[in-house]
């Protein structure tokens, strides 16, 4: 395939301010134009280091409740890793239009759309919504066989997660309110803004509201601080809610992580509830009173971040993240630590303003 005529075109196609089709991604940033002057940017330097590095796909993952060692815990450990890598390759190409890292994406976005079967574990599949994002960025470039093949896989994503949240609409069991939640709805979110679907996205748009009225107090705390008395759960919970704003906001014109619910709360306001720690004011022993069996396993298998005083370098992510649509949040983000990856590929990341 000759990429030196279709990256020009997928970068027409994936600008914020351009027009769509119906089926087209839209990006929630506007997008760095390729040129040499990146090449030496972080990202392209670590993506073309792993040029050589093959797919490790599994039909299934599985980590989730397992300590390391236990069961498929490692194997699954390590085939996730692909994940990240190929979000990092297709970054990279937006960033440098390097075709062999176009080509890399797409190797490994065909072994896993080819192997994949959903389990619908959204602790286990979270961090799927990288190959998403990996596939959003580089959709029009991608041979036919692997851009049908991973349509189809997140088609399968969206709808097996759409069904399941409106299978538990209503319930007040802690994990259809927690951040399990808050992961099925990511899922959706960025699987519908990576297909352009509007029948999904408005269906995404609702669920992330109202698990905004189901997960978090008017006061901005969430229901995994009262669960796990932990500021590790509050990022985890919260990562996945602003992810599926972000996703969600070239959607529509209002912002998401203002936006009200039902019960007057928002992901805004949880956000500045949580800001006092991140930016080291306050501090919190971790897990000191939670209610899950499974942290205490955690504490004494001896992993990092389950005791102690929570680092607030742990927020680095989210609050970068939030900035790209709460700007207040950008001085924050800076002093905490690097941008994920993906936000390099905006023209205004905190690397690049």
């Amino acid at each position: 395939m000759n990429t030196r005529h279709l990256i020009p075109v997928a970068l027409l196609t994936l600008t914020c301010a351009a027009a769509h089709a119906g089926d087209a991604p839209r990006w929630w940033c506007p997008l760095t134009a390729p040129s040499p002057a990146h090449a030496n940017d972080a990202v392209v330097t670590d993506a073309l280091a792993h040029l050589d590095a093959q797919p490790h796909p599994m039909a299934h993952v599985h980590t989730q409740g397992l300590l390391p060692h236990q069961g498929i815990h490692d194997a699954s450990d390590e085939a996730e890793r692909d994940w990240p890598l190929a979000l990092r390759a297709a970054v990279a190409w937006r960033l440098s239009g390097k075709p062999e890292l176009l080509q890399q994406t797409a190797r490994y976005l065909d072994a896993w759309a080819n192997t994949y079967q959903p389990d619908f574990n959204p602790i286990d599949e979270t961090n799927l919504a990288n190959l998403f994002q990996a596939y959003a960025l580089t959709r029009d470039a991608l041979p036919a066989a692997t851009r049908n093949a991973m349509a189809t896989l997140i088609h399968r994503i969206a709808e097996g997660y759409l069904a399941r949240l409106q299978a538990k609409a209503g319930s007040t069991y802690i994990n259809d309110i927690n951040n399990w939640q808050s992961h099925r709805i990511k899922l959706l979110a960025v699987s519908a803004a990576a297909l352009g679907d509007p029948p999904l996205i408005a269906a995404a748009r609702e669920r992330l509201l109202l698990q905004v009225a189901a997960n978090i107090r008017p006061d901005g705390r969430t229901v995994d601080f009262a669960q796990r008395d932990a500021l590790h759960y509050v990022t985890y919970d919260l990562e996945p809610l602003v992810q599926a704003a972000l996703a969600l906001s070239p959607y529509g014109k209002d912002n998401l992580l203002e936006g009200r619910s039902s019960t007057g709360s928002s992901i805004a306001a949880a956000l500045d509830w949580l800001e006092p720690y991140a930016e080291g004011r306050r501090a919190h022993q971790e897990f000191v009173h939670t209610s899950e069996p499974f942290d205490i396993e955690r504490q004494k298998a001896g992993l990092k971040g389950y005791g102690g005083t929570w680092d607030p370098h742990n927020s680095a992510a989210l609050y970068a993240q939030a900035a790209v649509l709460l700007p207040k949040y950008r001085a924050l983000s800076g002093q905490l630590g690097s941008a994920p990856p993906v936000l390099q590929a905006c023209a205004l990341s905190p690397e690049r303003k």
